[in-house]
């Protein structure tokens, strides 16, 4: 069989659309082209891949080689599709069985050994293989993230050839376990600090009771930031699904994932000298901005007034 089909996931914001990576072998001189809008990361994946292969005691085909990231209008980025397109070119070439391929989604960055490297927005990746009936395989290193969703098969690998062991006997990979995530997380700062202050630290209380803004006036030195700083201490835990959204947010942003603080409502302060992109996130392949980054937490704007303009209206 020349021909190869391999279930993955882009990176879109935090959606996580279905990526079907398609593989075909063909007569002509050797070559690898990759098709389907893929970024400059996307397409340097042969070089790793091809040696990849190569270091895991595999025969790299001598071949033409297409490989199609469909759709084709879908923009793709990063080394995600690494591990993908090496198995689709393992499963062409007739190396490796193609039986149980259909069964699963792959994601994941390749060393040059062979070894499986993390990659950003896997939880919007686990999430979105809910709605289907495949197994997930992950790196090593993102079991902890993609573990989070128990409602999905994940199962981890840390090398090329754990997953094409897995395959080729049918033996399953070791399942993705969260044992980090705590519901009682104990912060170094709360309102106890705060000396006096009794009606701003009532102000507090209250806004945080029903989620209300609030504005702090006064002088330097009287104590705005510190307030400010402390008011996620005194918030209600998250639910499950707030936590999922938030996580989902960092997942994808180069803060990264930290499963310790999962139910942690999140405190952001930039400084009134960052620019629109930084605050409210964009660009041509979006990323979150500070306000996103502060979803279902307290998004803190010292010096309000020295902020642009069209930033906080």
């Amino acid at each position: 069989m020349s021909l190869a089909i391999v279930y993955s996931r882009a990176g879109v914001g935090i959606e996580a659309p279905l990526v079907t990576v398609e593989v075909h072998l063909s007569h002509g001189l050797p070559s690898l082209n990759i098709v389907g809008l893929p970024e400059a990361a996307v397409k340097e994946s042969k070089d790793r891949v091809r040696s990849a292969i190569i270091n895991s005691n595999f025969e790299f085909p001598a071949r033409r080689i297409t490989i199609n990231l469909a759709p084709a209008d879908l923009p793709k980025e990063g080394g995600r599709f690494d591990l993908p397109i090496a198995l689709g070119i393992l499963a062409a070439s007739g190396q490796l069985p193609s039986d149980y391929l259909s069964n699963y989604e792959f994601i994941g960055e390749l060393a040059l050994t062979g070894e499986l490297r993390p990659v950003k927005g896997v939880l919007p990746v686990a999430l979105a293989c809910t709605e289907d009936s495949r197994t997930l395989v992950v790196p090593e290193s993102n079991a902890a993230e993609a573990g989070l969703v128990p409602s999905v098969q994940a199962v981890h690998a840390k090398h090329l050839l754990d997953v094409c062991h897995s395959l080729m006997r049918n033996t399953p990979l070791s399942e993705c376990v969260n044992d980090a995530v705590v519901n009682d997380y104990d912060f170094d700062m709360d309102m106890s600090d705060v000396i006096a202050q009794e009606s701003a630290k009532r102000a507090l209380t209250i806004a945080a009771a029903g989620k209300h803004h609030l504005l702090f006036i006064g002088p330097p030195g009287t104590g705005k930031s510190m307030l400010a700083s402390r008011m996620q201490t005194i918030l209600s835990p998250m639910t499950e699904q707030e936590a999922k959204q938030s996580a989902s947010i960092y997942s994808v942003s180069h803060f990264g994932f930290d499963a310790s603080q999962f139910f942690v409502r999140k405190y952001r302060a930039p400084h009134h000298s960052c620019s629109a992109p930084a605050l409210i996130g964009g660009g041509s392949h979006p990323k979150p901005g500070e306000i996103s980054l502060s979803h279902n937490g307290v998004l803190f704007l010292d010096e309000l007034t020295e902020f642009v303009r069209n930033q906080i209206k």
